[in-house]
């Protein structure tokens, strides 16, 4: 069993767009400034958001945080991504989810300029992401992409099973595992809630996607010998012995499901550092395709 360390991928990751950060200082050009937009306190949204300024700070980048209360008016948050849209010198917004209940998600995202949406939420960066275009690709799902590369992980007529339909992972990994690329050309099965034995379908899997939000859902007897086992959960389980009062767990029941393996992500530090490092990465083409 070998970990596909994604603390240690991000790195190498981080180190080159430190350098082609100073490069384009050198050349007096703009830096890459990603925008984050936080509403209300959630402890998770917190960390998530700060790991990303702190990422940005590390390579170089500008990045700037608004803050919203969570009973803000929806129209306070349209006004900021409007002014956010229009600034030339903002290169990438960032909405952090979840948003409170009675702010309109899919509304929030639509209202992204899509030249500057390196979340790749945006329908427009989804669609020319499905047709092959070039386009932002959402962060988990090119994440995985880049930490499957940088392991130079064998793809090319394996069978990959995505076990989870969101549209933030499940699908659009589905279809980076489907292209005519390298890493690609899988196979691809697409399981979720309503797919029936799942188990005989994950025994037959080269790679398994785990992204269905259950801790623990993968077990032992449904990852056959030899398998890529990449583990997108995370669930806070209590833990009276940590500090905070919960760990990390993962979609993947690792102590069992890892023997199994020939490589396994671990949960934390494996697919969350990579989201962070390709949401850099977008940022970074965002900004250099306009200098």
């Amino acid at each position: 069993m070998n970990l596909l360390d994604g603390k240690k991928a991000a790195q190498a990751i981080k180190d080159e767009l430190k350098i082609d950060v100073a490069q384009l200082v050198s050349e007096g050009k703009k830096i890459p400034h990603l925008v984050a937009v936080l509403m209300g306190n959630d402890g998770a949204s917190e960390t998530y958001v700060a790991a990303k300024v702190k990422a940005c700070d590390e390579v170089g980048f500008k990045s700037t945080l608004f803050r919203f209360t969570k009973n803000e008016p929806a129209n306070r948050l349209f006004e900021k991504i409007h002014e956010l849209n229009h600034d030339p010198d903002v290169d990438g917004i960032l909405v952090q989810l979840p948003l409170p209940g009675h702010i309109d998600e899919k509304q929030i995202i639509d209202a992204i300029d899509p030249d500057k949406d390196v979340d790749g939420f945006h329908p427009v960066s989804v669609g020319k992401m499905v047709q092959g275009l070039p386009s932002f690709v959402a962060a988990t799902p090119l994440g995985i992409m880049l930490l499957i590369k940088h392991y130079n992980i064998e793809t090319k007529g394996k069978h990959a099973v995505v076990v989870g339909r969101s549209n933030i992972v499940g699908r659009p990994i589905s279809i980076l595992l489907n292209n005519n690329t390298n890493p690609g050309n899988c196979t691809v099965t697409v399981c979720h809630s309503k797919t029936t034995d799942i188990q005989s379908i994950c025994l037959q899997a080269d790679i398994i996607i785990a992204a269905i939000g259950k801790a623990k859902f993968i077990t032992a007897d449904m990852v056959k010998e030899g398998a890529v086992v990449i583990d997108v959960g995370i669930t806070r389980v209590p833990d009276d012995s940590k500090k905070r009062g919960y760990r990390l767990q993962g979609d993947v029941d690792f102590e069992n499901v890892a023997p199994k393996c020939s490589w396994i992500t671990p949960v934390p530090g494996g697919v969350g550092p990579m989201t962070i490092a390709a949401l850099l990465q977008n940022t970074f083409q965002s900004c250099t395709e306009k200098n």
